[in-house]
């Protein structure tokens, strides 16, 4: 954690549990004049008095965290964008909405949220797509499964309790097990034998189900019996029964988790409750104290856990991308899964990369150069217009069930962090981390990058009058392509 001045933060915090702040400070073993330096910003809020207020008053850090604060600016860029009339919020102006007015900062992402729809839905009423017919309706809202999406990118608070206690869960089915890290071929047997033992379910392979159908898992409560798709390897199966043994056993929590949230739907809430129970399967597989241990053993050499665990490629980089670490430890990840045409089916991050919620990514980043080098892991140096640096490794995953001539999912996937951890990862090796000229020039997409000397830029950025050049062939409605 860097120099840190959250005094508005931490002030309206204060306000909201109703404590004076010679309250506070006695709380945090510190003067009041202190904590009203801190308050007023002429003093930065440090590791120590953070880890007393979390100690003292149970407060997630994640609220003050340098992450968070830089992903908050990362969206707010797509905000403050330059408008038709020339209208432009200065960086150091949105960085001081991004840390120090938290609030402020989430109503305008959620007014220019509504406003994209909005554009959105006018935008396909005068292409004809709605019928031609005007005024057909209020802007269209997301779609359930975006509409859970965007809230486990940005919502962590629950995934503490399911960490917690798969942890829990784990070490129970593995007591009297060698310590380290358990095989996921190991681990079904264990977790077969808890749905057996204390739930009464008899789990089987269904020979006429194939996990290509989309029928993973499916639960029989009249016979207690569980049936999986018979072409699933062990790290599957082991993480099916984990979802099971999550309706089993976390039923009524993670019910209270999903109607405590504000989903629009009761297909979100299906959704969410699926993610909930998704979430505490990948940590019960992949349990997060020893899993960060492995990993960083390792360092974060996804091939080798892969190896230990049991389990895919693409399961690792997710697991990675979703754990909750204590103060100093752990890399913070972002993961990503994409197709060839560029449309995102996976986004997971507990850290602050800006992945782009207005049309296609960026085309110079590495997730989409892994799909020329099939299998092949591909590094990355990137830096995003607001001069952050990241590593990025890249490879294809291939989803591909039955014999010859069944359909084949190829996929890439992408695991990143700030360049500050690098060094930790095994993929810096050979890597020039302080140069700045050695990272690729990235941006969120082009509708909200500002770059506008890339030889890649698809289109101008959102808002912005285009200047028409005869002489230039770069936007232009019809090209030769000469």
């Amino acid at each position: 954690m860097t120099k840190a001045y959250m005094g508005i933060r931490l002030k309206t915090l204060r306000e909201r549990q109703g404590l004076t702040q010679a309250a506070l400070a006695a709380s945090l073993k510190i003067s009041p004049s202190y904590l009203n330096q801190i308050e007023n910003d002429q003093r930065p809020l440090t590791v120590p008095v953070l880890l007393r207020l979390q100690s003292a008053h149970g407060i997630d850090l994640q609220l003050f965290s340098d992450d968070e604060n830089a992903r908050r600016l990362s969206d707010l860029q797509s905000v403050f964008t330059r408008d038709p009339e020339g209208l432009a919020v200065p960086l150091a102006e949105a960085k001081v909405v991004a840390s120090q007015l938290p609030a402020v900062a989430r109503v305008l992402l959620h007014l220019h949220s509504r406003s994209r729809a909005i554009e959105d839905r006018l935008s396909s009423i005068i292409a004809g797509a709605d019928g031609d017919r005007p005024g057909a309706g209020p802007a269209a809202p997301l779609q359930p499964y975006e509409e859970v999406r965007e809230f486990f990118y940005t919502r962590h608070d629950h995934m503490a309790v399911l960490d917690e206690q798969a942890e829990q869960l784990y070490e129970a089915v593995t007591d009297g097990m060698a310590p380290g890290p358990v095989h996921a071929a190991d681990l079904l047997v264990r977790l077969q034998d808890r749905l057996a033992r204390h739930h009464g379910v008899r789990v089987r392979l269904d020979a006429s189900t194939r996990a290509s159908d989309q029928a993973l898992r499916s639960y029989d409560a009249a016979s207690a019996t569980m049936s999986l798709a018979c072409d699933m390897d062990p790290g599957q199966q082991a993480f099916q029964l984990g979802v099971q043994l999550a309706f089993l056993e976390m039923g009524s929590q993670i019910d209270a988790f999903t109607t405590a949230e504000s989903f629009t739907t009761s297909q979100a809430r299906s959704l969410a409750r699926l993610g909930f129970a998704n979430h505490f399967a990948g940590a019960l597989v992949l349990p997060n104290r020893l899993f960060q241990d492995t990993a960083e053993a390792l360092r974060y050499d996804i091939e080798l856990l892969s190896d230990r665990f049991g389990v895919g490629f693409e399961t690792i980089g997710h697991r990675l991308s979703t754990m909750r670490h204590a103060p100093g430890s752990g890399v913070p990840f972002f993961f990503v899964r994409v197709d060839r045409a560029g449309n995102v089916s996976k986004r997971q991050s507990t850290a602050d990369f800006h992945f782009s919620r207005h049309g296609g990514t960026c085309p110079l980043w590495n997730v989409y150069e892994a799909f020329s080098q099939p299998g092949t892991i591909l590094t990355q140096l990137s830096r995003m217009p607001d001069g952050r640096t990241y590593l990025w490794i890249a490879r294809t995953v291939e989803h591909r069930r039955g014999g010859y001539g069944a359909p084949r999912r190829i996929f890439a996937v992408a695991l990143g962090c700030d360049v500050r951890y690098a060094d930790r990862l095994v993929y810096a090796k050979g890597l020039n981390l302080t140069d700045p000229d050695a990272a690729t020039l990235i941006g969120a997409g082009c509708k909200v990058c500002d770059r506008a000397d890339c030889a890649q830029r698809a289109f101008p950025p959102l808002g912005r009058t285009l200047q028409i050049d005869e002489n230039q062939r770069g936007f232009a409605p019809y090209s030769s392509g000469m």
